[in-house]
């Protein structure tokens, strides 16, 4: 596979393309050919500022928070057919910049879109609250604000899908945004920022600027003329963020690291466990902060299960992302893809069983791409790192389990609360183990199903706040109390009434 052009981007500032001040680019190289693909302007913490101080223009001397919700929700719903017109060329781009397979970029772009259209919706129906019982001289209105200049920081892994999980809710609130996609894959934020201005979204609204974190992203953690920053990441890096954010104390929604477990029990239907289990684990390479990167499975029925599992994993199609047929495409770079085999070797090392894949691949298709095979180990323990830490590659660490109780307890035994699957047929125990897992979501008999009206994050280190849903736009809202005295005020010294009107 071919790059369709080299794409040279500069940042989007205040409705223009922006050279960046340092003259800088950051080239990408197709994860699964080595080929250049796109050039992005390598930012500063001056571009930055740049940014935000059009976002802050924007918020307080332009129409947009001002607007009616209706007629914000009107240019939303535009943006959305602005990319149903282009979304074979957002998914490509996507492809190019990623290594994932065109198939999953299509469908990543058509829920992104339905995002923004859901979003669209929300516009106007923000609403607040009205109480009329505190006495015949009292009212109280309180009302959801739009908090101010957002701060979006997107990851590489689902470029295009994350910013829609973020930015039309932000818009869709009456914010003003800074976007802060990765540095490997800027493309569609910068294609979307387009798209956005072309719809008739305001200049300074919706503005992205490219670079590495450190010197592009730290600042809208720092910020004081940031009021709320949403950002998703490693743990790692979202306790960063959350130090940074101190010194201001900004409103902060961290979505972060996953390590989820597939829950297999004896009477599910055990085709479709195995069907939701590949899924699960192999989708976007295992790049993905809900891949099911556990399994847990009943012990009665873990030899049969595992045998089907193994053997199915070992015929998925590993290759060339533009490849219709392709199931797993190339990790997102080299340095990743040495961190994913690091992993495996340490599987290795504390004694699980290798039971299919465990290497790069290699060969005439493969040499320049960052593959790893699809990786099974079996009786894996919980003190064992592949069962601890979030690998984010195609690599599986199973479990085996004799009871509820066990089941549970091995799916919480980690730092990580993002989300978790069950497979059952019996309601009691469906409900039984969704109420005791800590995690923000649990799927019963499927996995890595999200609509746009679900609100999406976790629990423990992975995070805190909401997207999607109308909780993910109420991220970007503040709660104003405004309190009525009606008629002349009373006296409080020296007459009967006490404090509080009590």
């Amino acid at each position: 596979m071919q790059a369709t052009e080299v794409r040279s981007y500069k940042h989007f500032i205040n409705g223009e393309w922006v050279d960046p001040l340092d003259g800088e680019t950051i080239p990408r190289n197709n994860p699964a050919t080595g080929a250049l693909v796109a050039e992005f302007a390598s930012g500063n913490e001056e571009d930055s500022r740049r940014a935000i101080a059009a976002a802050r223009r924007a918020f307080y001397e332009g129409p947009w928070p001002r607007m009616t919700g209706n007629e914000r929700g009107r240019l939303l719903y535009k943006f959305a057919q602005k990319m149903r017109e282009e979304e074979e060329k957002l998914a490509i781009i996507d492809v190019e910049e990623t290594g994932k397979t065109i198939r999953f970029a299509r469908d990543d772009i058509n829920a992104a879109i339905a995002l923004v259209e859901y979003a669209a919706g929300l516009a106007s129906q923000v609403h607040g609250e009205v109480y009329s019982n505190l006495g015949e001289n009292y009212n109280a209105t309180v009302v959801r604000e739009p908090a101010g200049v957002a701060g979006l920081v997107i990851p590489w892994n689902f470029p295009a899908l994350i910013f829609c999980q973020k930015a039309p809710f932000a818009l869709a609130a009456g914010c003003t945004v800074v976007v802060k996609p990765s540095e490997f894959t800027s493309g569609s934020a910068l294609e979307l920022a387009r798209m956005a201005k072309e719809a008739g979204i305001p200049d300074g609204v919706l503005n992205v600027v490219t670079g590495v974190g450190t010197a592009t992203g730290q600042v809208l953690a720092e910020s004081s003329d940031v009021d709320v920053l949403s950002f998703t990441g490693s743990t790692a890096t979202g306790r960063r963020v959350m130090e940074a954010a101190t010194r201001n104390l900004k409103k902060l929604s961290l979505e972060l690291g996953g390590k989820a477990a597939n829950i297999v029990f004896a009477d599910a239907d055990l085709e479709d466990a195995l069907d939701g289990v590949l899924f699960g684990i192999y989708f976007n390479q295992g790049e993905c902060c809900v891949s099911g990167t556990r399994l847990l499975v009943e012990d009665s029925i873990a030899d049969e299960f595992m045998e089907k599992l193994v053997e199915r994993a070992a015929s998925l199609k590993v290759g060339d992302p533009m490849d219709e047929q392709t199931d797993i495409g190339a990790l997102i770079n080299p340095d990743h893809m040495k961190k994913v085999l690091g992993f495996i070797e340490k599987g290795r090392n504390q004694g699980a069983t290798l039971r299919t894949g465990g290497e790069r691949l290699t060969g005439s298709s493969y040499d320049n791409g960052a593959f790893v095979a699809p990786t099974i180990f079996d009786d894996v323990r919980p003190e064992m790192e592949i069962f601890q830490e979030e690998i984010f590659g195609p690599v599986l660490s199973v479990s085996r389990f004799r009871s509820k109780e066990e089941a549970i307890e091995e799916a919480n035994a980690v730092r990580y609360g993002l989300a978790n699957s069950v497979w059952t047929k019996n309601l009691d125990t469906a409900m039984l183990v969704s109420r005791a897992l800590r995690s923000g979501t649990v799927w019963v008999n499927c996995t890595i199903e999200v609509y746009p009206q679900t609100p999406f994050g976790g629990y423990k280190e992975s995070g805190f706040g909401r997207e999607m849903g109308r909780a993910g736009m109420e991220e970007f809202t503040e709660v104003k109390n405004v309190l009525y005295r009606l008629g002349k005020r009373e006296p409080f010294f020296g007459g009967d009434r006490g404090p509080m009107g009590v």
